[in-house]
């Protein structure tokens, strides 16, 4: 469900002393922790390419996370997600081939539901592992589906939990807001570096991040202008403060198409089969747009793509990499290029994008606190750095850069 507003704070509104009773009222997806120790490393990768072996502590902000994902509501909010959910199983059935016969790992699996879209398809053996204790009601569902010889649910850490075979695919639903809030993707990590196969299957194989300026005068209305006449009284004492609590974090809404005002920026592509732990702690790129249209700038809108790619076998290193041309997260990319695919069966392709239908991600936006008139073909660049909090490696720092029209700013904002 999402609230009556329509948008929400990145920040989940919850009870003191809880991580994330977010996705109630906001948008979100199935996962949750969890993971297998073998001993010593699967393969002759370079040390820093692969998981420490040595798994981390379970730390508090953990556990609440993995709490949070008890919540049944959660789960139904993802599951009824069709383009979400229609789009894993797709992508499931396309590469049957890969998956029938074969071991499956399903990272994360919530529910336990693509867990049984690959037991469908023919897997051989399915282990869906989760750290939350919504895994009880996975394993009831798997034996309600006779399917207990197949799906195998293991409850706890990825991390932790064990499997005593190397595996043919690993499917995970990972993505947070911006990507790469929560940080799951380092559980997906793990799992490639110590059980998957040399020439595996990843589902996502690959995910890009983009950025783009927007104009949005009705959501600057809603929350600020409001104030300016409530009921023939001037409140506008209170604009202070409503800026500051609507726009001190990133928030999270639908936006669409018509509010953006350039073609987007990559910020980040992510080759599941090659990216590393260390490149997730900090993200930045400098970007530079020419807006198409004279509007007040309010801000930027970050969302992505996840592609579901077959893998490929380099003839030179005979290592798996991804099926992706990727471009300089320094230049802007052809985005209406990349729309096109001369072979949709190629690669399914999960958007979050504004112009395509609306998922339980929606759009992450990055809102100024005074708006800033822009013309057309006017510039506007910068930079952004998106790292993880050392608080809490699960929350977002976000630090942005932007000029147009000869001024300067810079916003910091953390999700959490």
């Amino acid at each position: 469900m999402y609230p009556a507003t329509g948008f929400s704070n990145g920040h989940r509104h919850q009870p003191a002393g809880t991580f994330m009773d977010k996705r109630l009222g906001s948008g979100r997806r199935e996962r949750a922790r969890s993971r297998a120790t073998r001993a010593g490393p699967r393969d002759s990768r370079d040390p820093d390419q692969r998981c420490d072996q040595k798994p981390p502590p379970c730390t508090d902000f953990d556990v609440a996370y993995f709490n949070s994902y008890a919540h049944v509501g959660i789960h139904e909010e993802m599951i009824k997600d069709r383009v979400r959910t229609d789009t894993y199983r797709a992508a499931i059935m396309q590469h049957q081939s890969y998956i029938a016969g074969k071991v499956v790992v399903d990272v994360g699996c919530g529910t336990g539901i693509l867990s049984i879209f690959c037991a469908q398809a023919g897997a051989k053996r399915v282990y869906a592992v989760d750290a939350s204790d919504i895994a009880v009601q996975a394993n009831e569902v798997v034996k309600a589906n006779n399917l207990s010889d197949t799906v195998i649910v293991l409850h706890g850490r990825v991390e932790d939990v064990e499997i005593n075979e190397e595996v043919d695919v690993i499917i995970s639903e990972w993505m947070g807001y911006m990507l790469l809030y929560e940080s799951m993707l380092g559980s997906v990590i793990c799992a490639r570096d110590r059980w998957l196969k040399p020439g595996g299957l990843i589902l996502p194989s690959n995910a890009t991040l983009y950025m783009a300026p927007v104009t949005h005068p009705d959501r600057y209305s809603d929350s600020i202008d409001f104030w300016r006449n409530v009921y023939g009284i001037d409140m506008s004492a209170m604009l202070p403060l409503a800026k500051q609590c609507a726009f001190e974090e990133p928030s999270v809404e639908t936006i669409a198409g018509e509010n953006v005002l350039t073609w987007p920026h990559a910020v980040k592509h992510v080759d599941c089969y090659r990216v590393t732990l260390h490149e997730l702690e900090s993200v930045s790129t400098r970007y530079r747009f020419k807006s198409m249209m004279r509007a007040p700038l309010h801000g930027f809108a970050f969302w992505f793509d996840v592609e579901f790619n077959g893998p490929a076998i380099s003839p030179a290193s005979n290592h798996v990499t991804a099926t992706f041309a990727e471009s300089s997260n320094d230049q802007p990319m052809d985005y209406s290029q990349r729309k096109k695919r001369p072979n949709p069966n190629e690669a399914l392709v999960l958007s979050t994008a504004p112009e395509d239908p609306p998922t339980h991600w929606q759009q992450t936006l990055i809102y100024f606190y005074e708006p800033i008139p822009v013309e057309q073909d006017q510039l506007i660049e910068g930079s952004v750095t998106l790292s993880q909090s050392k608080e809490n490696p699960r929350f977002m720092n976000i630090h942005l850069e932007y000029t147009s029209g000869g001024r300067s700013f810079v916003k910091e904002s953390v999700m959490r």
